[in-house]
């Protein structure tokens, strides 16, 4: 098993990658509100002016989306594709960054019979 990570940048696409991996069996994902490093620090050093004035005309930029799910080590090559499908792929600025890390143990994890 494997905890599959993605922070998304671009939330509009959020509803249409949460129906893709739901779609494909990827279930049980838990969506968090984040802000990476250099959004905190950019914005703290602009005239509070202009933070105010940026936050209105881009509000959907401001947060990221972190998703995270424990998957089967077969899954992590589906959710992948679903989120380089969904994006247009990672490689262009500001778009996301996605990884897995093994998972050594669970608990709670509900698993069909």
């Amino acid at each position: 098993m494997q905890v599959f990570v993605f922070v998304l940048n671009r939330t509009e696409h959020l509803e249409h990658l949460l129906q893709e991996f739901t779609d494909h069996g990827l279930k049980g994902a838990t969506v968090l509100d984040s802000r990476g490093m250099a959004r905190i620090l950019h914005t703290e050093d602009e005239m509070p002016i202009f933070y105010g004035l940026r936050a209105i005309l881009e509000p959907e930029r401001r947060i990221s989306k972190t998703i995270f799910c424990v998957m089967e080590d077969s899954q992590v090559e589906i959710a992948r594709k679903i989120v380089n499908d969904v994006t247009g792929g990672l490689d262009h600025p500001d778009s996301g960054i996605m990884f897995a890390l093994p998972v050594t143990f669970t608990e709670g994890l509900v698993k069909k019979k």
